[in-house]
């Protein structure tokens, strides 16, 4: 969930295409993007929503875009591969998304990367592209070596005609960077320097190919999955802890965070994104490689239903059915793929300090939808969180230790805890 970010935090379309749209001024236009196509598994991804930030968040670049300007954003991808290729959005933009360069390297510190890394990102075999408002894009294979948990840096220039407001993911707890002119190929981070944002923009997946995977795991939810409570820049939440573990345990399964701060399963926002019913196709399922889903999501629509209004419009209330209704449409879309779907039961979230989101009633309706992701078989399995991060002492509550401050957001010991709790459900090693 995210209502605030220490700010303010509430938990927080596009169809395959194959032909190839011209549009000016772009040097090649976007084709869709495949998905599950051969070889090719999905290492890191970030789920996108509408441009603009709630109120009581941070500024960030989305509603202004991008003018002649080149965005740097670091990311750490979870599985190996020899060659790389980068997955554009402009699925929230609201016109063609024009982009004239494009560059992978190996991070360095900060804005920096390490010299003699940087690869051209080329697209249809040119070194731009056009993308149309609402679809993706994905470009050529590039050969460069990584290593599991290996970062990497993504640089896009944008052209001078501007963007206008671009799709973006709000909170990225790692920081992107910003710099007049086309800086693709800068390697000292130098121009980069005094602007950066906790934001990822257009970007929204990087896949790997040449290794053997074992496939991907997507781990779908609120800003509990997306990490919020976990140390910025630490890459501590749930889906990078799990993509740790994973790997401790000589796994060559692959993780990808679709988490959305402030997402609910049932009520679109212009604030916390597409509902999830509508976005688990795009975010998890479309993604290449996928095997396994994990959902962790309902806290939003049971707390903030009925109020309290974050700016954005008060969502409805809901029922446990009404909940319960929503997951049975996410399983019958992955059984439908042929998906493995792990549901998670919703945390405990008693003392969170916003008037209105908590009341005994709707902390009912949370153990009514948790009793039937543990007994109703209608996923294929389950990760007890409720039980693995609840206090004993008062069950409705978090465990202290796993509490990050505001009694609703697991902190990175809670986010092990979860990963802990998840991985033998992903594996299969129950």
């Amino acid at each position: 969930m995210r209502l605030a970010l220490r700010h303010l935090s509430l938990t927080s379309v596009a169809a395959v295409v194959t032909t190839a749209l011209a549009l000016t001024p772009a040097p090649a236009t976007a084709a869709q993007a495949p998905h599950g196509d051969g070889g090719w598994a999905a290492s890191w991804g970030v789920s996108h929503k509408y441009p603009g930030a709630p109120a009581g968040w941070p500024p960030n670049w989305s509603s202004d875009g991008f003018t002649d300007e080149s965005v740097r954003q670091v990311l750490r991808v979870s599985a190996a591969g020899s060659q790389v290729r980068l997955r554009v959005s402009n699925r929230y933009g609201t016109r063609p998304l024009v982009v004239t360069a494009a560059t992978v390297a190996r991070s360095g510190e900060g804005a920096a990367v390490r010299p003699g890394t940087v690869r051209t990102l080329r697209f249809q075999g040119g070194r731009g592209l056009t993308v149309p408002a609402g679809k993706d894009a994905v470009s050529d294979a590039v050969a460069l070596p990584v290593r599991p948990l290996e970062k990497l840096t993504v640089t896009l220039h944008f052209a001078p005609g501007g963007t206008g407001p671009v799709s973006y993911h709000p909170e990225g707890l790692t920081a992107s960077y910003r710099a007049a002119g086309d800086r693709t190929r800068d390697t000292s981070g130098q121009p980069f320097a005094g602007d950066s944002s906790y934001a990822y923009y257009v970007i929204s997946g990087v896949e790997v190919s040449g290794r053997r995977t074992e496939g991907t795991v997507v781990a779908f939810g609120d800003s509990i999955t997306d990490g919020a409570g976990s140390t910025p820049g630490a890459d501590n939440r749930y889906p990078d802890q799990l993509a740790e573990h994973l790997l401790a345990a000589r796994s060559r399964l692959s993780v990808v965070n679709a988490g959305m701060s402030g997402n609910t399963l049932l009520t679109d926002s212009p604030c916390f994104g597409q509902k999830g019913v509508d976005r688990f196709r795009h975010d998890v399922l479309d993604r290449p490689g996928i095997r396994t889903a994990v959902v962790l999501i309902g806290i939003n629509d049971i707390g903030a239903g009925g109020g309290p209004d974050f700016g954005c419009g008060v969502a409805p209330e809901v029922t446990a059915r009404d909940v319960i209704d929503g997951h049975r449409a996410l399983i019958r879309m992955a059984k439908a793929r042929g998906v493995k779907i792990v549901g998670a039961t919703i945390t405990p979230f008693k003392g969170i300090q916003y008037d209105g989101y908590y009341s005994e009633a709707k902390n009912a309706v949370r153990k009514e939808v948790n009793q039937w992701i543990r007994t109703g078989g209608a996923y294929d399995a389950v990760a007890d969180l409720d039980l693995a991060l609840r206090n004993p002492a008062d069950p409705d509550t978090l465990l202290p230790a796993y509490d990050s401050g505001d009694r609703i957001h697991p902190g990175d010991a809670g986010m092990d805890a979860i990963a802990r709790t998840v991985l033998p459900q992903v594996t299969g090693e129950e």
